[in-house]
């Protein structure tokens, strides 16, 4: 078990203003994202912190990642595309969504009762790695700024949050990245709207204090 994992368990991601107060998501996960670190731990990744939350690889190269949403404890895939699903379980992060698919589990006795499958799913995705299996990513309608694709590809809750917010709102914060000419530039506005993705806002939306599910 990672220490720097743990401490996302007590204080979430940090990615947000929630984060270490009792409003963060992960606290009304508790329980089921315990179980599924235990389940994917069982299976033989390695367990590391990216991008401010669990992620699990193999040989170095990205697996899987947990993450609380508002509504769900999620396994987020980052090759879940070319996943055979045979439960039909997994789920596109939004309609733009490539590459990533994730699981979602609602309440802890899910974990036990799908036990079986996920760590099928998760053995299926380490072979589609040790494959070398790469997405075949088709064009976006909207163009997306290159340093953007890069950070959703890279992080499947970033890529979640920012799939599941409503077209005007993604087609704001396109524009917005894409305006400077410098890469650098960018990179650094996208860096600065993480927190706002992850919290369902769009670029000009106020800070709002969300829900809590208990």
């Amino acid at each position: 078990m990672n220490l720097q994992v743990d401490k996302y368990l007590i204080d979430g991601c940090m990615r947000c203003p929630l984060g270490a107060t009792p409003a963060c998501k992960v606290n009304d996960w508790q329980q089921e994202l315990q179980e599924l670190r235990s389940l994917i731990l069982d299976v033989g990744l390695t367990e590391e912190l990216k991008w401010g939350a669990p992620c699990y690889t193999y040989d170095g190269k990205n697996i899987l990642m947990l993450s609380a949403l508002k509504e769900s404890a999620t396994v987020s895939f980052f090759k879940g595309s070319l996943m055979k699903d045979d439960h039909g379980l997994l789920v596109a992060p939004g309609k733009n969504s490539q590459a990533a698919r994730y699981l979602k589990i609602t309440d802890a006795p899910q974990v036990s009762e799908w036990a079986t499958i996920i760590k099928a799913y998760i053995l299926e995705a380490v072979e589609i790695e040790k494959a070398g299996l790469k997405v075949p990513f088709k064009k976006n309608p909207e163009p997306i700024p290159i340093e953007l694709e890069n950070r959703l590809n890279e992080d499947p809750n970033l890529n979640a949050a920012f799939m599941g917010l409503t077209p005007g709102r993604q087609r704001g914060y396109i524009i917005y990245f894409s305006a400077p000419k410098q890469a650098k530039t960018r990179e650094a506005r996208i860096e600065k709207c993480i927190g706002k993705i992850l919290n369902g806002e769009g670029l000009h939306d106020k800070y709002k204090s969300g829900m809590r599910r208990k």
